[in-house]
């Protein structure tokens, strides 16, 4: 018996092993590697010198990381709820078996397997205040083009349109998914005691979704909170750092000034607030269930 326990033990590891090899490897390993080389004053070129904690001193000194801490969690702010309501309604309004809901399926969730070049292009032709669609629109009724790309008010709310009309695809298949998954026997029931369709949205759909709520809201938390490519392309950060987000803020310490340590640091404080968010929006939801 302990024999055929053995194996059955190596035949799990042989299973998991080239996925722990590869989340090792390509996760676990460069994370530590940054995080020792958040004490170094580094450049590209392999120049290292050991400083301790002085490139976090000067992040918790540092205006521009601070403007983009904020750019990054007023993204997240502006992308996840609208992200998660809508993908649930399209969810709910496409979980028919006919043809036409199927086919709308693909339509939404086509946008999610486009890359963030083309998405961004996309979306430019479409905010360019000199001839995109909308400034078109607007100077056909007679009104000045609205500066979407230009004007710091306006950028992060452009960048959150962007992201919902990119990212919505896969949370609504998740909770097409999660819907799918609840008994036919209990919407029966609820018809019979005639409840109404918000009644039986509140009280049947809704806690049954709970799980695959919680995991769309972490899943885009951690996703949008490392937004990088739609605001080096769509508005390179400006005007002024008033899109610039902070993996943003990390691309252009590296590669723009060369001090991979200071970038390092970032990275780190980037990592810890990912991490602190989705262990409380997990602990918060699982007390409530409890």
């Amino acid at each position: 018996m302990t024999g055929r326990a053995g194996r059955l033990r190596l035949e799990g590891f042989a299973f998991v092993g080239p996925f722990l090899f590869l989340y090792l490897f390509l996760l676990i390993y460069p994370l530590l590697r940054g995080f020792r080389l958040s004490f170094h004053r580094a450049d590209l070129f392999g120049a290292r010198t050991f400083v301790g904690l002085e490139n976090y001193a000067r992040l918790a000194a540092d205006p521009i990381f601070h403007q983009s801490l904020l750019n990054t969690f007023k993204l997240a702010l502006m992308i996840v709820p609208p992200l998660t309501v809508l993908a649930l309604l399209l969810a709910l309004a496409l979980n028919r078996a006919t043809r036409g809901a199927a086919f709308l399926r693909g339509v939404f969730f086509s946008s999610s397997v486009l890359s963030v070049t083309i998405v961004t292009l996309i979306w430019r032709f479409i905010l360019a205040p000199d001839a995109g669609l909308v400034a078109e629109a607007a100077e056909a009724l007679g009104r000045e083009p609205i500066p979407f790309l230009s004007h710091p008010d306006l950028t992060i709310p452009a960048l959150a349109i962007t992201t919902i009309w990119w990212s919505i695809g896969l949370p609504m298949m998740l909770f097409l998914a999660g819907l799918q998954q609840i008994p036919e026997d209990i919407y029966e029931a609820a018809a019979l005691d005639r409840a109404s369709r918000w009644t039986t949205f509140r009280r049947l759909t809704l806690p049954s979704l709970r799980r695959t709520l919680l995991l769309v809201v972490m899943l885009q938390t951690a996703a949008q909170l490392q937004l990088f490519g739609q605001a080096q392309l769509l508005t390179a950060g400006g005007p002024s750092g008033a899109s610039r987000p902070v993996v943003l803020y990390i691309f252009e310490v590296s590669f723009g000034r060369w001090e991979l340590g200071y970038a390092a640091a970032a990275a780190e404080v980037l990592f810890a607030l990912i991490l602190a968010v989705t262990l409380v929006q997990y602990w918060t939801t699982g007390r409530r269930d409890a």
